[in-house]
């Protein structure tokens, strides 16, 4: 495809209809006239870029190349709230590792209230709360070892139900994510990977993942950056780190924008919308990969 005269990349991403308000269920009905979206956009070294212009990109829902907007502006994000989701399924010692260094990344942040955080294992047949609003009270040498591991693998429950539980704690103005350690492997949830990209897309989540598998490329890596894309977060590798992830969470809260456009479509069911770059080749945009239209015509 072609806008502006130039060859683009793409990043799959997605929005919510915008209607009178409703219930935390939320459905869409015939009424919505309008799609609203968030994202954030970063260059071809990961970087956040941390001003962009209308006419920087353009919106391509389904098929239909929109970039008429009815308005745009930095999104009104004024607080963050973050659980960190950690498999505990795997060998105590990388558990125990990883969750130190979890830990550490609590500890050592100013950015975010401690009244934000909450860190979640999941092992066998369901998602653990470890700690929730006090994660930086924990010590390795007390607690670690009361933390059961080994087992089973809950993923796509855990997801939903992190989601479910920021989703119902915060407002309009907070700005949910998940950051996720995991090989990408499930095992035994009642959830599918379809009902984890969709509870996080209902509930407005973004999801981080961080691949802790020692073989790139396999498909669990391939779940987790679909996950993340999905929901307009970002896939790292291992080595990148807990601080360096983090690092971005904050980065896109900072540099998030808003815009919205009239529904160009009343075809029921999902719509796949893109963001595509006009000009400058290099950005890649992180949203949401699309959102569900119930017609009652």
């Amino acid at each position: 495809m072609l806008l502006g005269g130039t060859a683009l990349s793409s990043i799959a991403c997605s929005v919510f209809a915008q209607s009178a308000p409703t219930a935390a269920g939320l459905t869409y009905r015939s009424n919505v006239t309008e799609v609203r979206m968030t994202f954030s956009a970063t260059d071809q070294n990961n970087r956040v870029i941390a001003t962009i212009e209308p006419r920087d990109f353009a919106v391509v829902d389904d098929d239909l190349v929109v970039r008429n907007f009815r308005s745009f502006a930095r999104s009104e994000y004024t607080q963050l709230d973050i659980a960190v989701l950690v498999d505990a399924s795997g060998s105590v010692t990388r558990f125990h590792q990883e969750l130190e260094g979890v830990i550490q990344l609590i500890a050592q942040s100013d950015s975010v209230p401690e009244e934000s955080f909450a860190l979640i294992s999941f092992h066998g047949l369901k998602p653990t709360v470890v700690c929730d609003r006090n994660c930086r009270d924990l010590n390795t040498g007390a607690q670690l070892p009361a933390i059961a591991t080994g087992g089973q693998t809950p993923l796509y429950d855990t997801v939903v139900f992190a989601s479910r539980m920021l989703a119902a704690r915060s407002d309009a103005h907070t700005r949910k994510v998940l950051i996720l350690f995991s090989d990408g492997a499930d095992t035994i949830s009642m959830s599918s990977f379809s009902d984890a990209i969709d509870a996080a897309l209902d509930n407005s989540v973004s999801v981080y993942s961080i691949d802790v598998n020692s073989q790139p490329g396999s498909r669990g890596a391939s779940v987790l950056r679909t996950l993340s894309t999905g929901t307009g977060g970002r896939f790292f590798p291992l080595e990148a780190g807990a601080s360096k992830v983090l690092g971005a969470v904050l980065e896109d809260f900072h540099a998030t924008y808003t815009v919205t456009y009239q529904l160009p479509s009343h075809a029921a069911g999902f719509h796949l919308v893109r963001i595509l770059p006009t000009h400058n080749l290099s950005l890649q945009f992180h949203c949401r990969r699309g959102y569900y239209y119930d017609s009652e015509d």
